[in-house]
């Protein structure tokens, strides 16, 4: 504009000279000189009165009529500036992409004056340089000089890389870097997520030492209408992408740390962690509060360090921690699955529901102090940038994951040693004479028995057909990111050939690894069950009745001795007259047995405790075939609506006689 206002000052001298030296020149020549000046002008106020409007510095009912200006009264309000009007010109408000985009729109609207276009398309390409300037940088270098905030792409300068260990919420990547949508001129409308992940990506790069990007580029467009605008960010963002790329699968082996990740969470031969459970069984049986999670850290390091372990070869290994989470599984998950849909933008809900979340965590602590078995979790450290992949965001779908199973293999290992005590025990090897007692037994051994297979089915299901096919279809899209040229076999369930499908370059991203690695834990998570409030609730109750039968069962031993009453002998001393026949390890075991009813250990026999056991059998009995029904039908449904991997569970549970037994009917 000012070079078009000196041009004009120009003109008034040349044509002052003209006057005095040419008797000849007329008013009339005077205007046809000044027209196309004049034209020129008056566009330029027009712009100018629209950059104030969008300032708030003028109001639209001052903008005066096009046929009656006067050419020195708009030169001299554009010196003045802010004495056009009331206001102050300090109030910026139409700055970079605004002032960009407003030109942008002139230039369309004026598109048949000839006159008016080359002026805003000299307009536009001047004051697109700055622009370009700065975008040039940010492609190319990964840097942002923006004095004015006047960029796209904007910086939240409190966000360093050193806070991405404790950031839940993965700020670094997620937000350090945003596009300020207000500030986007059209031409970039379509391009603002590759220019923000160029840039991006090269940050990473440049922080990381991978690559010299200190040198200055040449050669680079200064302006829309640039024949290689459009290349020049594509090359970026591809130049960007790929060395990322580079720098996370090549340098930094994210392969290898996902099959690490893959023994330690989702227990994948790990032989070595069910000897560190057994090994920890009496400390992680103590409340929570009680457990020395010191010990547990160097049980762990002593497991992973054993020579012939999978874990001894692991380069990773000493980046594993124990950890003991305050809330149960179920708590913690629900706690989560509660969250869905409040606004994270809203201070006053998020507030709100803190407190609430806080209240219900201080009674549910209050009710029940879990055991270390059900707070025991696992915690991965990952090194920059393959936090970026692995992130904090992951590490807590993992845990979820482990605590899941880890719950299931502890139900498992608890029913299976109520069932090798009772093998040791004598009342219940002992076969009674009476019917009543033995029927009993033998529905007591059926319900446990049928509990057993639910647990090892609902395991299997979790390992076999959820987290290992999830977890192969990850590592199938990080072999094709590796080998991008190489075609990809997909396998097939019901055939033994592959079929070969071409990669696309456009999925071939940083940013679709990441979504990928989320993706396949959300699934993972959906397809367990662990996404949806009633299964939740189901299967917490499933569990719980199956370990409140276990502990149930445990200690009937020494009700049985009182309930059985072929056992009423053990009240008396054994005679070596009525004992001859026995081996002498059941006269000792006779002798034992009778010590210890002589020291109160086993109760006197009692006719009335036989109808209370069976009592007791028949409530756990009506207890596991109806929620196990419920679960069934709510598996159906969610398999109809939400995924349909959930009708194999269901045909696991149905057809592995977990189901209710009509034998003792």
């Amino acid at each position: 504009m000012r070079r078009l206002l000196k041009d004009y000052l120009i003109l008034v001298a040349q044509l002052e000279s003209k006057i005095s030296d040419d008797s000849t020149f007329t008013l009339h020549q005077m205007h046809l000189s000044l027209m196309p000046t004049a034209n020129s002008i008056s566009h330029l106020y027009s712009v100018a009165q629209e950059l104030l409007k969008k300032n708030a510095l003028v109001q639209d009912d001052l903008e005066e009529s096009l046929d009656d200006f006067d050419a020195d009264n708009i030169i001299d309000r554009l010196r003045e500036g802010g004495d056009l009007v009331p206001g102050s010109m300090s109030k910026k408000k139409c700055i970079g992409g605004h002032v960009l985009a407003l030109l942008t729109q002139r230039l369309i609207t004026f598109s048949g004056d000839p006159a008016a276009k080359m002026i805003l398309e000299m307009l536009l390409r001047e004051a697109s340089k700055p622009y370009m300037f700065m975008l040039n940088e940010w492609l190319h270098h990964g840097g942002i000089k923006d004095p004015h905030d006047e960029f796209l792409v904007g910086e939240r300068q409190s966000i360093k890389r050193e806070r991405l260990n404790e950031d839940y919420t993965d700020e670094y990547w997620d937000k350090r870097y945003y596009i300020r949508e207000k500030e986007i001129p059209p031409q970039l409308a379509s391009l603002k997520d590759k220019i923000l992940l160029a840039g991006k990506y090269l940050n990473v790069v440049r922080e990381c030492g991978a690559v010299n990007i200190t040198s200055s580029i040449t050669s680079t467009p200064t302006a829309f209408d640039d024949p290689r605008f459009i290349d020049n960010i594509n090359t970026a963002y591809s130049f960007a992408n790929k060395e990322l790329l580079s720098l996370i699968l090549a340098k930094s082996s994210l392969r290898t740390r996902l099959i690490s990740i893959q023994h330690y969470f989702f227990l994948n031969r790990a032989e070595f962690f069910l000897y560190f459970l057994e090994l920890s069984n009496s400390e992680l049986s103590k409340p929570r509060r009680a457990v020395n999670a010191g010990k547990l850290q160097s049980l762990l390091d002593l497991v992973i360090h054993q020579p012939g372990s999978i874990a001894a070869s692991d380069p990773y290994k000493d980046d594993v921690r124990v950890g003991l989470n305050e809330l149960g599984l179920v708590p913690w998950l629900m706690k989560i699955v509660n969250v869905q849909g409040l606004d994270a933008d809203d201070p006053m809900q998020m507030q709100s529901y803190n407190m609430s979340s806080a209240n219900a965590d201080t009674s549910t602590t209050q009710e029940k102090e879990i055991t270390g078995h059900e707070a025991l979790e696992l915690d991965y450290s990952v090194p920059f940038p393959l936090s970026l992949i692995i992130s904090r965001k992951t590490i807590t779908r993992y845990q979820l994951i482990l605590r899941y199973t880890l719950s299931l293999r502890h139900l498992e290992q608890t029913l299976l040693e109520s069932w090798s005590d009772h093998n040791k025990a004598y009342s219940w090897t002992h076969h009674s004479k009476s019917r009543r007692i033995e029927t009993w037994k033998r529905r007591a051994w059926n319900l446990r028995a049928r509990m057993l297979v639910f647990v090892q089915q609902m395991l299997f299901y979790a390992t076999s057909e959820v987290l290992e096919p999830q977890f192969e279809k990850l590592m199938t899209k990080v072999t094709a990111l590796e080998n991008p040229d190489a075609p990809q076999s997909r396998p097939t369930s019901s055939c033994h050939f592959t079929t070969s499908t071409p990669t696309s370059n456009d999925t071939q991203t940083v940013d679709s690894l990441i979504q990928s690695h989320l993706d396949m834990l959300d699934t993972s998570l959906k397809d367990l069950g662990l996404t949806q409030s009633k299964l939740l609730k189901i299967l917490s109750k499933m569990t719980a009745g199956c370990t409140m039968f276990s502990n149930y069962t445990t200690n009937l031993t020494r009700t049985l001795y009182s309930a059985d009453p072929s056992l009423s002998w053990i009240t008396e001393p054994p005679s070596q007259t009525t004992k001859s026949d026995q081996t002498l390890p059941q006269i000792h075991r006779n002798f034992e047995i009778f010590s210890k009813a002589r020291n109160g250990e086993i109760p006197a026999f009692d006719a009335s405790r036989m109808a209370k056991i069976e009592d007791t059998l028949t409530k756990h009995e009506e207890y596991f075939n109806r929620h196990l029904k419920v679960l069934i039908d709510t598996l159906n449904y969610y398999a109809a609506t939400e995924t349909v991997t959930l009708l194999g569970l269901c045909g696991r549970l149905m057809g592995a006689e977990v189901q209710k037994r009509d034998e003792f009917e």
